[in-house]
Order: structure tokens, then C-alpha cells, then sequence
């Protein structure tokens, strides 16, 4: 089971990231100046990840490929890695929806 991690950066600012099962990063945020703020985008992405329609499928300027996940006002709630292929990136889509609604949350 995938969970979400909370971690505070050299910027002072809060960040989570959407880690799967095997601890692969599969979705991370933007910066948060608080704590309560970061809760709330992960309450976000919970219920935003299982509705495909929120889903921006990209492609780099160097060929690879990413996802960015939105809310529904067009908010970016996290963005993934950068995938080689397109289904891999597919994939790390997928992995989002089955793990983002039941994922616990814990501070590193």
C-alpha cells in the first residue's frame, strides 16, 4: 500500500510526495508555507485522483513523459516523475489512483 510523506524543506516551506508500495515516488507537491495547508492538498489529491478527467498527460521538451494532476478549479495538486514511455507514464497514473484514497500520512 502506497502512503504519503511529508517532508520540511530548506525553504521552510512543506512538501508530500505519493510514495507506491515499493516506495517509488509517484506523485509530489509544490511547496506549502504550512502544515495544515500541505493536509490539505494531500486531502486534495485523495479526492481528485480516482476521476481520469484530472489528469494532464504531458510530454518534455527531451522527450519523456510526465502527468500533472489537477483540481477541479485547474489548480496543480502534484506533479509526477519523468517517465520513457508513455505507458509507464500510464502506469504512474494508474499507481496514483490505487494508492492516493487509502494512503496514510506520515512526517519525515
Amino acid at each position: 500500500m502506497g502512503k504519503f510523506v511529508i517532508k520540511k524543506g530548506k525553504d521552510d516551506q512543506f512538501y508530500f510526495s505519493l510514495k507506491a508500495g515499493n516506495g517509488e515516488r509517484i506523485l509530489g507537491s509544490e511547496g506549502y508555507t504550512t502544515l495544515p495547508a500541505c493536509n490539505n492538498g494531500i486531502e486534495s489529491v485523495k479526492s481528485n485522483a480516482s476521476n481520469d478527467a484530472r489528469y494532464e498527460r504531458k510530454t518534455a521538451a527531451n522527450g519523456k513523459h510526465y502527468f500533472i494532476l489537477k483540481a477541479g478549479n485547474g489548480q496543480v495538486i502534484g506533479n509526477s516523475e519523468m517517465y520513457e514511455t508513455a505507458s509507464s507514464r500510464d502506469n504512474g497514473i494508474e499507481s496514483v489512483k490505487k494508492n492516493a484514497a487509502e494512503a496514510p500520512t506520515e512526517m519525515e
